[in-house]
């Protein structure tokens, strides 16, 4: 899934990114809040699913999203 998630950064920032659990999507991608509203949409197209905004609020990290995803995936599922 990381890899995926390091596929939509490059397409939505335009450029290739190297991402671990640990990057901050905002500080060490330099993401402003367009960007990252742009980088949620690409992601709930990717994976089918809507992430809501209260859930947005909390992702801070590549882990952190990666763990909202694989969440909403299970609920929709259940």
């Amino acid at each position: 899934m990381r890899d995926e998630i390091a596929a939509i950064f490059e397409q939505v920032l335009g450029r290739p990114v190297a991402i671990t659990d640990e990057t901050d999507i905002v500080e060490d991608l330099g993401m402003d809040s367009l960007g990252v509203m742009n980088f949620v949409m690409a992601i709930e197209d990717f994976y089918d699913l809507s992430i809501p905004l209260d859930r947005v609020a909390q992702i801070q990290t590549v882990a952190d999203l990666i763990q909202a995803v694989n969440d909403l995936r299970n609920e929709a599922a259940a």
